[in-house]
């Protein structure tokens, strides 16, 4: 996953609108964290590339903590807007949604000019085991995603196959494990495509849980 190109803003109007100021120091904190990661990421680099003082970025943050907190939540729903459009459309069916949102997340591995990697787990691999705040917000996003990926799951479940041996949830903590872990070997070995022959791996093995008729369903839109 991306986010947006934060070195074009300008900085004229943030010393006049506390909000604009806040919000470029958040949105560098995530543009740095995502070239660089969070330990490798200084106060004063935050407020260089959001062009504000450190005067500033103290009076809205009271340590870097603060802000590496404000990052995961801004990263939170940044992504969960993105991924709102697999199941906006109520009218269809549920294992459409579900096709969707993977055709979503194998739509972030396609741009050349960014590697495909996420806030939420970088910092979850950088402050796990060091850092109880950070590891909360990061929980809590990773559940959140969990979560809407489960409903969908459960929502097809019971409209195709109400009686199969199979828990919703745990197929959506599977999900976000393949996708967590293919974002990070697909970073280090720098090869994309791994992370999408794993997402397409893991839309084979969901539809597999369904009837053959609906299978179909889960691949209207999959991305070459």
């Amino acid at each position: 996953m991306s986010s947006p190109d934060s070195s074009s803003r300008g900085t004229g109007r943030r010393s006049r609108d506390p909000e604009a100021t806040r919000s470029a120091l958040i949105e560098a904190t995530v543009d740095l964290i995502l070239r660089q990661g969070f330990a490798a990421t200084s106060v004063g680099e935050i407020c260089k590339q959001a062009g504000v003082t450190k005067g500033s970025f103290f009076h809205h943050f009271e340590s870097k903590d603060a802000i590496g907190q404000a990052a995961i939540e801004w990263w939170g729903n940044f992504g969960t807007a993105l991924y709102e459009e697999a199941w906006k459309d109520s009218g269809r069916d549920p294992l459409e949604h579900i096709g969707d949102l993977f055709s979503i997340m194998e739509g972030f591995t396609l741009d050349e000019n960014r590697v495909c990697t996420c806030v939420v787990g970088i910092m979850s691999q950088e402050t796990a085991q060091s850092n109880e705040s950070l590891r909360e917000m990061a929980a809590r996003e990773l559940e959140r995603w969990t979560e809407n990926a489960g409903r969908l799951i459960a929502a097809a479940k019971e409209r195709h196959c109400p009686d199969a041996d199979f828990d919703p949830e745990d197929v959506a903590w599977h999900l976000n494990s393949v996708w967590q872990g293919s974002m990070l070997i697909g970073k280090t070995i720098r090869n994309p495509s791994v992370i999408r022959r794993n997402l397409c791996m893991s839309r084979e093995w969901l539809a597999g849980l369904f009837p053959d008729g609906v299978r179909s369903l889960l691949f209207s839109k999959q991305t070459n």
